[in-house]
């Protein structure tokens, strides 16, 4: 990386050291949250570990007191960016009551805050863009300069809901950002074997609106890129869809085995890309990074993990009584 790049897309040292820390954050939360899976604690993971600078480095870009975001579902960098707490992330991860993502109901990765203005998703995969969509004609409506941002993976590029939320937005030029996620995997299929064009971001042409493939790798260019799709939006000009190339660093669940589909060979060139080592590298040649302040911001990022895993585990469940609690109407 160039030196000094931050500060020609108008970022201070600060904004890109809190952009380090949420990364670093997002990424030992992860890390927790497979220590506890695999010690019987928690019942599912679904690991943002290798996405975190495209996460972080869209959120950043973004107006955070007042955009939507629409998440899926390994999008902690997203949510941390807007908000969310490590205490309230880990609150979901054990099923606990407090958990404000659904009071303990849906599985962790279903991130949901009304005050943050992180809209609720759900398990069938891309039902969020349609919704981003939805958000973005609500803005219009009303008059708001407002922006939507939604994330997906690649395979959920091909679902419907995304071709029709795209089209939508297309053709009454919506103020959404569409982000493309591209780890390589839907799941087990590899990317190849799911598109039959070149990059997702070819698809953008078809609802006429500009579509840009980058290095999901690299906050700083992904932060570029939604700061201009946004000023796009605020601006009447439409949606963007932005395609960040990434590596998902893990299995695609607690629940999957990738070395039944992934080579060691890859395995370790995706982590010659880690995008929070590169970034990392990047602020200690701008002078804004020691090893003093790593070994500091750490310890302070695991102190927080600490206090919110055992504030977590010993969290009161949900009552039973309350299982059918805001399913149903309830008289008054």
């Amino acid at each position: 990386m160039a030196k000094n790049r931050h500060k020609e897309l108008g970022l201070s040292d600060d904004d890109v050291l809190g952009m380090y820390e949420t990364m670093l954050l997002a990424r030992r939360i992860d890390e927790r949250m497979w220590l506890l899976n695999r010690s019987g604690k928690i019942p599912f993971v679904i690991s943002c570990q290798g996405q975190e600078a495209a996460q972080v480095g869209a959120a950043y870009a973004l107006d955070r007191e007042k955009d939507y975001v629409l998440p899926y579902y390994r999008d902690l960098g997203v949510v941390l960016a807007f908000g969310m707490t490590t205490k309230e992330i880990m609150l979901s991860g054990f099923a606990k009551a407090e958990d404000p993502n659904s009071g303990g109901r849906q599985m962790p990765g279903h991130f949901g805050q009304k005050k943050n203005r992180i809209v609720t998703g759900s398990s069938p995969v891309t039902t969020q863009v349609p919704h981003a969509v939805g958000v973005a004609l609500a803005a219009r409506m009303e008059g708001s300069d407002l922006v939507a941002f939604v994330t997906f993976g690649e395979g959920s590029s091909n679902q419907g809901d995304f071709h029709e939320g795209a089209n939508f937005a297309g053709v009454h030029k919506l103020p959404v950002i569409f982000m493309c996620e591209n780890n390589k995997y839907a799941i087990s299929v590899p990317v190849e074997k799911q598109l039959a064009c070149e990059k997702v971001s070819d698809r953008a042409a078809g609802y006429g609106m500009p579509g840009i493939t980058i290095d999901g790798n690299d906050p700083l260019v992904v932060y570029s890129a939604v700061k201009e799709a946004a000023i796009r939006c605020r601006n009447g000009e439409g949606p963007t869809l932005i395609e960040t190339v990434c590596n998902r660093l893990t299995a695609h669940s607690s629940d999957d085995d990738d070395r039944t589909y992934r080579s060691p060979d890859e395995m370790e060139k995706a982590k010659k890309q880690d995008p929070i080592i590169l970034f990392g590298s990047y602020l200690k040649e701008n002078g804004i990074l020691d090893d003093e302040l790593e070994k500091e911001i750490n310890e302070r990022i695991m102190k927080q993990v600490n206090e919110a895993t055992d504030y977590a585990e010993e969290a009161p469940y949900a009552l039973p009584e309350d299982a059918m609690k805001h399913v149903y109407h309830e008289k008054e």
